[in-house]
This record gives structure tokens, sequence and C-alpha cells, in this order.
């Protein structure tokens, strides 16, 4: 099942405020919405500003100065708005 708008926005403001709190360079976080999102099912972390050229394949990568959610498919890393969300 395709990832809703809504649902998009609530990783990336949960992104957002676990920068905030943390204070750091890059975060890696375990995915807290795997069973909350089907589409999120099989990501294992989300990484937050960490660079896509380092990341994990089966993350979620956000990076907060685009202000954009990656995840890898087909061989490539793709913004979640460059998808067709429903």
């Amino acid at each position: 099942m395709p990832a809703t708008q809504k649902e998009v926005e609530e990783v990336i403001q949960w992104c957002e405020d676990r920068k905030k709190e943390r204070q750091a360079i890059y975060i890696i976080e375990r995915n807290p919405f795997g069973q909350k999102f089907d589409w999120t099912r099989n990501i294992i972390s989300i990484e937050i500003d960490r660079p896509i050229t380092v990341a994990a394949k089966t993350s979620l990568v956000y990076d907060s100065v685009a202000k954009k959610l990656y995840q890898y498919m087909n061989g490539k890393w793709i913004p979640l708005n460059m998808l067709k969300i429903s």
C-alpha cells in the first residue's frame, strides 16, 4: 500500500522533532512506524541528515535541509514526494 501525504508528513514531523531533541549532526533511530504504516513495515531504521551515499538501503533517510524523505527503491534513492502518494 502506498504512502499517503499525511503519513509522510507525520514521519517528517517525527524526524524534525528528533533532530531538535538530539541536536546531533546526524541521527539513526529504529523505525517506530513499522506497525503503524504498511509501507514502512520493511524499513529497519530512519536516518536523519545522514548522506544517502552511506545510508543503509533498508532505511528511510530524512534530509532536513531539503525537508525530504528518501526511500531506496529499484536501485536508487527516491524522494517520497516523487512517488505516487494517495
